[in-house]
C-alpha cells in the first residue's frame, strides 16, 4: 500500500501548446495512441482551434509510487506560469550550431542596430501569473516596442478546469511589426526567418505550484511548456519524433535503461510504417510507400513476412537487409537522395549538398535495433500486443505521469532542426535537461549573461553558454522569426533535378499534398465509375493553395490566413474499391477557409495558363508549386543566395 505523500511533481514535464486563432480550442494528446480527431473539431467558426496542454499535478510517497492526482478537492493549490518571447532579442537563425560544419559559426543579433540598454524592448514578457480553483481564466498580455512603436501581445492564457488541472493556451497566433516592415527582404541574405522589427507570439517558460495538503506545505517539482506553431496533421507521426530523440539522449547519458530486446512492434514497426503515414501528406511518399505502392507498410502481406523469421530458414532475412539497408546510415549520406527517409536533415539549406547531415539519417539506437531484426533477434510480437489507451482517463494511476510524458513528445518532431516545428537543436543537449521531461530552470535571483554582440558556436556550447539553465523564453527564441514564414517555405522539391516533391521537410505537422474534401467525395461516390474514383483517390493537391501569393507576399498570406489552411482529418474510407484503404485522411476546411481555397484555385489556375509551357514549369506545377520561378523565390530563402543554384541535381 502506498505511503503518505511528501511530495508531489506536475506532469507533462516538458507540455506543448499549439497556436490557432479560434477562442475555442481542445486538449493536446496525453496518451500514445489517442482516439482519432473529431470529424471538424480542429476548426472553429472556419478558424483553427488552438491545442492546450492540460498540466496535472500527482502526489508521491517516500518509495516514489503514485499515491493520487492532486487537485482542489484533497489540497490547496496554486498554478503559476511565467511565459516569454525572446525571438526578438535574441540572436539570428542560420543553422543547428551544434553541427561539426557550424564550428565558425558566428551570429549577430536580431535587429542588430537597436541599443543594447533598449534590448529589453524586444522581449514580450508578461512575468509571473498566477491562478487558483477550478474556471480561472487569465490573459497573459506583453509589451513589444520597436523604435518607439508598441504592440500589446497575448502571448498564452491560464485557464483552470472543472476539476483544478491547469490548462495553458496560446495567444491568437498573432505575428506582426509595429512599423509596418515586411516579412523579408529578398536583398538580405539572411532574411529568412530573422525579421527585422517584427515579433510573434511563440514562446515558452515554467509552470509550478504551490500546494498544501492538511495545511503542510508539499514541495512540487515544476514543468515548463511550449507554445508552438499548429499542427495541421493531429493524427500523424512523424518518423522521428523528440521522444525519440530524447529517449536516446537520457539512455545516452546513463538516466534512463534502454530496452533488454527489440520488439518487432515496438522498435521496427514505426520507423516503417511512419512513412506510409506521410502518404497522406506528401505525393512523392504516396506513390511509394502509400496504398498499392511497392512498400506500403499497412500492407499484412508484407508486414507478415517482415515480423516473423518463418521457420529455421528464414527466408524474408534478405528482404529485411534490403530494408535496413535502405535507410540513409548513421554517418549521413548528404549525396544520395534515394536514401529512406526522404526527409531534409539539419544541414540542408546552409551548407552544401554533400554534407552528410543534408539528408536525415538513422539515428544510433534505432540502427541498432534495425541491425538486430535483420540478424533475426528480435521477439515476433506482431498480433500480440495489445493497444494502447486511447484516453488518459483509461491509464492506471500509477502510469498517468509516464504517459503524460512521453504523449506530449510524442506529437513533437526531432528533425530537421533547421529550425523544426516545435522546439530545435539545443533540447539534443543533456545540459539543458535537469533530469528526464525537465527543464533546467534559471532562479529568478541569477539573471542570465549577456553573450555579446555575437555569438559564436563556441560560446554557445560552451559551459558559460545559453545551453544550460534557461530562462523563461529560453527554448523558443532559437526558432524562425515569425513562425509563419518558415511554415509557409517548408515544403519539398527543392533539388530540381531530383524529384518534384522529394525530399520534404515537416509535412506530417506541415503538408506538402493533401486528399481534398472534393477527391474524398468522389472516392465515395458509389455512383461513379471505379477509374474515377481511383483517380480521384490518387490525386493529391498543393496544401498552399489558400495562400494564392508569390514570394514574400505569400509569406504575408500566411502570416493573415494561417488558421483557415485545412487540416488533415481522418475519414472512413469506402469498402467497394479495391486498392483503396478503410481509413483516408482528409484536408479538412472551415467554412471561411473553403471560398479562401476556391479563390486560390482560381488564382492558381489562372497563374498556370499565364505561365509558359515549360519543363521547369511543369515540374514545379507537378509539385504543387504555382510556377517555377516561385520554387526558385523559395530556393534562394529557404537556403540563402549563395547556396540555392547548389541543389539542383
Amino acid at each position: 500500500m502506498p505511503g503518505p505523500i511528501v511530495r508531489a511533481a506536475i506532469h507533462p514535464g516538458l507540455g506543448i501548446a499549439r497556436m490557432g486563432n479560434a477562442r475555442e480550442y481542445y486538449v493536446g494528446p496525453q496518451v500514445l495512441s489517442p482516439a482519432p480527431a473529431a470529424p471538424g473539431s480542429s476548426h472553429a467558426d472556419g478558424l483553427l482551434k488552438r491545442e492546450a496542454a492540460e498540466f496535472r499535478i500527482y502526489g508521491y510517497d517516500g518509495e516514489g509510487n503514485v499515491v493520487a492526482e492532486l487537485t482542489p478537492a484533497n489540497a490547496e493549490i496554486t498554478w503559476t506560469a511565467h511565459l516569454a518571447a525572446r525571438k526578438a532579442s535574441w540572436y539570428k537563425l542560420r543553422a543547428a550550431m551544434d553541427l561539426p560544419a557550424a564550428a565558425d559559426f558566428s551570429l549577430e543579433r536580431r535587429n542588430p542596430d537597436y541599443p543594447v540598454e533598449q534590448r529589453s524592448d524586444l522581449t514580450i514578457d508578461p512575468g509571473p501569473h498566477s491562478v487558483t480553483g477550478t474556471g480561472a481564466e487569465q490573459e497573459l498580455h506583453g509589451t513589444f516596442t520597436y523604435q518607439g512603436q508598441s504592440a500589446d501581445a497575448m502571448i498564452g492564457e491560464l485557464h483552470t478546469d472543472a476539476t483544478g488541472r491547469l490548462r495553458v493556451l496560446s495567444g491568437l497566433g498573432v505575428s506582426g511589426s509595429p512599423t509596418g516592415l515586411p516579412v523579408y527582404v529578398p536583398s538580405e541574405t539572411d532574411a529568412f526567418g530573422n525579421a527585422t522589427g517584427w515579433y510573434d507570439e511563440a514562446c515558452d517558460g515554467p509552470v509550478t505550484a504551490s500546494v498544501r495538503i492538511d495545511g503542510n506545505t508539499v514541495p512540487c517539482e515544476g514543468a515548463w511548456v511550449v507554445i508552438a506553431p499548429p499542427n495541421y496533421a493531429r493524427d500523424l507521426i512523424g518518423w522521428r519524433t523528440m521522444l525519440d530523440l530524447l529517449t536516446e539522449l537520457w539512455e545516452e547519458a546513463g538516466w534512463t535503461p534502454p530496452a533488454a530486446e527489440v520488439s518487432f512492434t515496438r522498435d521496427i514497426y514505426p520507423l516503417l510504417e511512419r512513412m506510409t503515414a506521410h502518404q497522406w501528406v506528401n505525393q512523392g511518399f504516396a506513390a511509394y510507400f502509400g496504398a498499392g505502392g511497392p512498400m506500403d507498410f499497412h500492407d499484412p502481406a508484407l508486414i507478415d513476412r517482415l515480423a516473423r523469421k518463418h521457420g529455421a530458414a528464414d527466408v524474408y532475412r534478405g528482404l529485411r537487409r534490403d530494408i535496413f539497408n535502405a535507410f540513409r546510415p548513421v554517418s549521413g549520406d548528404g549525396v544520395s537522395l534515394r536514401s529512406w527517409p526522404w526527409l531534409y536533415g539539419d544541414a540542408f539549406g546552409t551548407f552544401p549538398p554533400t554534407l552528410p547531415a543534408n539528408g536525415l539519417p538513422l539515428w544510433p539506437a534505432a540502427a541498432a535495433r534495425m541491425q538486430k531484426w535483420v540478424a533475426g533477434d528480435f521477439i515476433e510480437d506482431w498480433g500480440q500486443v495489445a493497444p494502447g489507451p486511447d484516453s488518459i482517463d483509461a491509464v492506471a494511476l500509477a502510469d498517468q505521469p509516464s504517459m503524460l510524458d512521453r504523449a506530449a513528445l510524442h506529437f513533437c518532431l526531432a528533425d530537421a532542426f533547421h529550425p523544426g516545428i516545435e522546439v530545435t537543436w539545443p533540447l539534443r543537449h543533456v545540459s539543458i535537461w535537469e533530469k528526464p521531461f525537465r527543464i533546467r530552470a534559471r532562479p529568478a535571483d541569477d539573471p542570465e549573461p549577456d553573450y555579446g554582440g555575437m555569438l559564436t558556436s563556441a560560446r554557445a556550447l560552451g559551459p558559460d553558454g545559453p545551453l544550460n539553465a534557461q530562462v523563461p523564453g529560453g527554448l523558443t527564441r532559437w526558432m524562425a522569426l515569425p513562425w509563419q514564414a518558415d511554415t509557409a517555405s517548408c515544403r519539398s522539391g527543392y533539388n530540381r533535378g531530383y524529384d518534384p516533391n522529394l525530399p520534404t521537410f515537416w509535412p506530417v505537422r506541415v503538408p506538402n499534398h493533401v486528399l481534398t474534401a472534393e477527391n474524398y467525395a468522389r472516392v465515395m461516390d458509389a455512383t461513379l465509375d471505379p477509374e474515377t474514383r481511383q483517380q480521384a483517390f490518387a490525386e493529391r493537391r498543393n496544401w498552399y493553395v489558400p495562400l494564392q501569393k508569390y514570394g514574400p507576399d505569400e509569406m504575408t498570406s500566411m502570416v493573415s490566413h494561417f488558421g483557415e489552411m485545412g487540416v488533415v482529418e481522418r475519414r472512413p474510407g469506402p469498402d467497394d474499391l479495391p486498392g483503396v484503404p478503410s481509413e483516408l485522411y482528409v484536408e479538412v476546411l472551415g467554412a471561411a477557409t473553403a471560398g479562401l481555397k476556391l479563390r486560390g484555385v482560381a488564382a492558381m489556375a489562372g497563374l498556370a495558363r499565364e505561365a509558359p509551357d515549360t519543363p521547369e514549369d511543369r515540374a514545379a506545377q507537378e509539385a504543387g508549386w504555382q510556377s517555377h520561378a516561385q520554387r526558385e523565390f523559395f530556393r534562394m530563402a529557404r537556403m540563402g543566395h549563395t547556396l540555392a543554384g547548389t541543389y539542383d541535381d
